[in-house]
């Protein structure tokens, strides 16, 4: 599943996200991958049911092929048989997306966005055989991060996660999953960018999930991939695909080599969580205590973020702003939807005392200073 989010990857950012995001060129729509129709699991391109084959004899590599491509054919190959039989198609009623084998408890780490509303589904490997019925632990939606489990894990292999802040640009991944129910496919890429936020827009299948850190790779990541598995050539999991871009240029098709994944170290610190606690506990996430909705002006544009609802003993009710206003700036960044305000909130850190402009209901303008708290893992 790949859902769809907006970014100005010019003048403005990702309609979420791509916070540090600084290069010039037309804007660009994001989109988190929407959900592939549901399609019986583990099927050949053909529509035919997987069965394993006869093993067959690899034809010997050829004398003209440089020994160093012979070698990274070799860590490609390496790295799919050992990484793949770890990632496995999830089904709903809905849709389909792709999952990682956690531990050998068989929890699956997947994408919020993947299991959507559905608190039972059923877990294919890539491998094939018989669906196994799933249902889900936790969803943290607003990391766009869920933690399901097999009833019956046997055979099932976790996968290797890495260390994702030790990951450079430029470095060779691919990312494994079902795109479009292609079961077990690998597209192959680099890392092109570390440090994007991105959010994805809200909508009936979409939470508007904030993703700060996210890994930009040039790696397809088609309808399907959410959830899966971005890997280095060690064998480890270093990113959750989840977001794609697309290009309003091109009728809204997808914009070659911009993907988006959430680090392994993001989301192995929220799924050891669900897995221990039931829950999310700390979500490591700065938050000021209000919902609100995005303002639209008189000139039918964004103006601000309107206060709906300030939650009792959070930092916006302890500087006094009050149901009725309207935030406008945080740290003197302008916050004209409450994209921009999550993207600015997801750049700082719980206990971080920031600057606030508010407007008011009769007009007027104040600053106040906020102590953020922690975004609740609810």
């Amino acid at each position: 599943m790949l859902r769809s989010l907006i970014t100005g990857l010019a003048a403005a950012a990702l309609l979420a996200g791509c916070g540090s995001a600084t290069p010039t060129g037309a804007a660009l729509r994001v989109a988190a991958s929407p959900a592939a129709p549901a399609t019986p699991p583990a099927t050949s391109p053909a529509g035919s049911p997987t069965a394993p084959g006869p093993a067959s004899t690899p034809a010997a590599p050829s004398a003209a092929v440089p020994g160093s491509v012979q070698s990274l054919e070799a860590a490609y190959e390496r790295v799919i048989t050992d990484v793949l039989p770890s990632i496995v198609q999830i089904n709903t009623k809905v849709g389909l997306g792709s999952g990682i084998v956690y531990d050998a408890g068989g929890h699956i780490l997947t994408n919020a966005h993947v299991v959507g509303k559905a608190t039972k589904m059923t877990v294919t490997t890539a491998g094939g055989g018989p669906s196994r019925p799933a249902r889900l632990v936790k969803a943290f939606e607003a990391g766009d991060l869920a933690v399901v489990k097999v009833d019956d894990p046997r055979g099932l292999r976790p996968a290797r996660f890495g260390d994702s802040s030790k990951l450079r640009v430029g470095q060779i991944v691919l990312a494994m999953g079902n795109p479009l129910g292609l079961s077990g496919s690998v597209t192959e890429g680099i890392v092109s960018a570390l440090g994007r936020t991105v959010t994805e827009p809200q909508n009936p299948d979409s939470t508007g999930a904030t993703i700060s850190g996210a890994i930009q790779t040039s790696a397809a990541i088609n309808p399907g991939n959410s959830g899966g598995a971005l890997v280095d050539l060690s064998g480890q999991v270093v990113g959750i695909p989840t977001l794609a871009a697309l290009d309003p240029d091109l009728g809204g098709g997808a914009a070659p080599g911009i993907g988006f994944a959430i680090p392994s170290n993001t989301a192995t610190d929220i799924a050891g969580q669900i897995v221990k606690q039931g829950k999310v506990t700390n979500s490591h996430r700065a938050a000021i205590g209000i919902e609100g909705s995005t303002i639209i002006g008189s000139d039918g544009r964004p103006s601000g973020v309107g206060v709906a609802r300030v939650l009792k003993g959070g930092g916006a009710e302890k500087a006094g702003i009050r149901a009725g206003d309207v935030i406008v700036s945080v740290n003197g960044t302008q916050t004209p939807t409450m994209a921009a305000l999550a993207e600015t909130l997801a750049q700082l850190k719980p206990g971080e005392q920031v600057k606030i402009e508010v407007r008011h209901a009769d007009g007027s303008t104040s600053t106040v200073a906020v102590t953020l708290g922690e975004l609740s893992g609810d």
